[in-house]
């Protein structure tokens, strides 16, 4: 996984949480076989579009209240030789762990109107944790504006503007499935809180798994984004949304010229289900799967590397009750086929819960047909079901960690009532090969308690968000308490 990846909202006082995702540019050779069409750029530039659908782009200030945290005390702990805690940190105390008052921020992102009545769309991660949202149109008018719904697993939010606000300017959505490489965009949006600014550039990739999510298929631009770029629309040049600008890859935290944004099909589907239920139901199957590699497809007598191939299938799952078994590989799903494993949670989850879907795998060298009820998609089943890569751990800390259960915890030697993560993995080319082992609990990170791999993702992206290239963590390794400072990768989100 490159580093350098980040989400692009403005953070002021506090940490909102930031996506320091990956990518990398697109290339492309001329055919010398046949001429190529000429490729057109506005000799008179974007100002006409821009003056048309800038007013339904705003920009969104939220204010955020954070929950009291515990301090960093440990008993009879003392920092290794040459260690210093972070400048902010509370000094290390011997007792309990003190509590920390509430503190309040604020952050800045983009969004954009797609309803005459005050219905704006925006990301995820710029609105989480707010206690208040207000929303500035580019005439100067100021909304109160409330959440109606988010999807952290695609990193949509649409809100809507409180009071009596009717005939406001709005943006649609473009067809973002017939995008090409090469088309011109343009981007509106507030970064580093300047707002109302307008940068213009190219699709330079589509399809991108930057290890954001399992629903990753990012548009990559050359448009400049930002951080305050978050939530903000990428157009096409007939003024049409194609995509949302999310997040951008920066080793120095400002643009370089690879942005990401969500695609406008994406963005449709879960702006509908969060208008009518305020939230998004997805499709679930149970299985966890991994990459089929040439070296696999080769043993399992595939022609080619494709598909998904099953590692688990949960118990009590859909996939148990349809019979899938591990070695499966998964090849088509409802007469799609699946050329990548990442392909496969995308269809599952598009399927609506109770319906049923036709598998086609290959089991033993041969193709079987599958009937399965699609479930309903839960956290703790999306936990449970999360994509099992081939090679190197996903974590940003290039680590692997799972739920300390009781059963985890008396293997690794520790109590049942121990808690935090346990380290499962540790990529030995990764940024804190040497520091993390396997076995240690993580039980804090900077000021987070860690109780789930949920909570030690937040602190990464919250640390990320704030420019930080470490995190303190507080692990516990064989019953010895001790502090590491974790390497960060230089990513970026665009907020």
């Amino acid at each position: 996984m490159l580093s350098g990846l980040t989400r692009t909202n403005r953070i002021a006082g506090t940490s909102l949480r930031a996506l320091l995702l990956a990518g990398a540019l697109a290339t492309g050779t001329l055919g010398a076989t046949a001429p190529m069409a000429e490729a057109y750029a506005p000799p008179e530039g974007y100002a006409d579009l821009v003056e048309q659908v800038s007013p339904a782009v705003v920009f969104i200030e939220v204010k955020v209240k954070q929950a009291a945290m515990p301090g960093a005390g440990v008993p009879n702990f003392q920092l290794p030789p040459g260690f210093q805690l972070p400048p902010g940190f509370p000094p290390l105390q011997p007792g309990p762990a003190p509590q920390q008052p509430p503190r309040r921020g604020a952050a800045l992102g983009s969004g954009y109107i797609i309803s005459p009545d005050g219905e704006i769309v925006t990301n995820n991660h710029v609105v989480e944790h707010a206690e208040s949202i207000t929303v500035t149109l580019k005439d100067g008018r100021r909304f109160d504006a409330r959440v109606v719904g988010t999807d952290p697993l695609t990193d949509v939010a649409l809100l809507k503007i409180e009071g009596d606000a009717k005939d406001l300017p709005t943006v649609s959505f473009a067809d973002s499935s017939k995008l090409r490489v090469g088309d011109a965009v343009i981007a509106i949006g507030n970064p580093f809180g300047l707002g109302g600014t307008v940068t213009a550039g190219i699709i330079s990739a589509l399809g991108r798994d930057i290890n954001a999510g399992p629903y990753d298929s990012y548009i990559q631009t050359d448009a400049a984004i930002n951080r305050g770029n978050s939530g903000g629309p990428l157009f096409n040049t007939e003024g049409r949304i194609v995509g949302m600008n999310t997040a951008i890859f920066s080793p120095s935290g400002g643009s370089v010229g690879i942005g990401f944004a969500i695609p406008a099909d994406t963005v449709k589907k879960v702006v509908a289900q969060l208008r009518d239920h305020g939230s998004v139901t997805r499709g679930w199957l149970g299985v966890q799967i991994q990459t089929v590699t040439p070296e696999i497809a080769d043993a399992l007598g595939l022609d080619e590397a494709r598909g998904a191939l099953v590692a688990e299938v949960q118990p009590a799952s859909p996939a148990k009750a349809a019979g899938l078994e591990p070695g499966d590989v998964i090849l088509e799903v409802n007469g799609e086929k699946i050329g990548e494993m990442k392909e496969l949670p995308a269809l599952i989850a598009g399927i609506e819960p109770g319906n049923e879907a036709v598998l086609v795998v290959m089991r033993d060298g041969r193709e079987r047909r599958l009937d399965v009820t699609i479930g309903t998609l839960s956290p703790e089943k999306l936990a449970a079901s999360a994509k099992v890569q081939g090679k190197a751990a996903p974590s940003a800390l290039g680590i692997e960690v799972e739920p300390l259960t009781p059963e985890s915890a008396l293997r690794f030697g520790f109590a049942e009532d121990q808690g935090g993560v346990v380290v499962s993995s540790v990529d030995p080319e990764g940024p804190n090969a040497g520091k993390l082992r396997v076995g240690d609990v993580i039980e804090m990170a900077g000021e987070r308690a860690v109780k789930s791999p949920a909570d030690l993702a937040a602190a990464i992206r919250e640390a990320k968000a704030d420019g930080k290239s470490a995190l303190l963590l507080r692990v516990n390794r064989q019953g010895t308490p001790l502090f590491v400072g974790a390497k960060l990768p230089g990513k970026d989100l665009s907020n």
